[in-house]
């Protein structure tokens, strides 16, 4: 359960770009479509690199985590 709420959190970032652009609002996920279209590399780039860290430090978060959770998994 706590592996799902971990990676939806995830998830929740690469949502904002649809909604973003759907709705007409201004932020990152409106920004990354548009260069996208426009073939902005640079932040093409960028923004793949923001999605990748979000996801890494989440899945990092979600294994930490269980270390507290789950008194069968001890770091070493």
């Amino acid at each position: 359960m706590f592996t799902v709420v971990g990676l939806s959190l995830a998830t929740l970032v690469e949502g904002g770009f649809i909604t973003e652009t759907l709705f007409g609002i201004p932020g990152v996920g409106r920004l990354a479509v548009e260069s996208f279209f426009q073939r902005d590399y640079p932040v093409i780039m960028a923004m793949t690199l923001l999605v990748a860290t979000a996801y890494i430090i989440t899945n990092l978060l979600v294994d930490v985590g269980y270390t507290f959770l789950d008194p069968r998994i001890r770091l070493r």
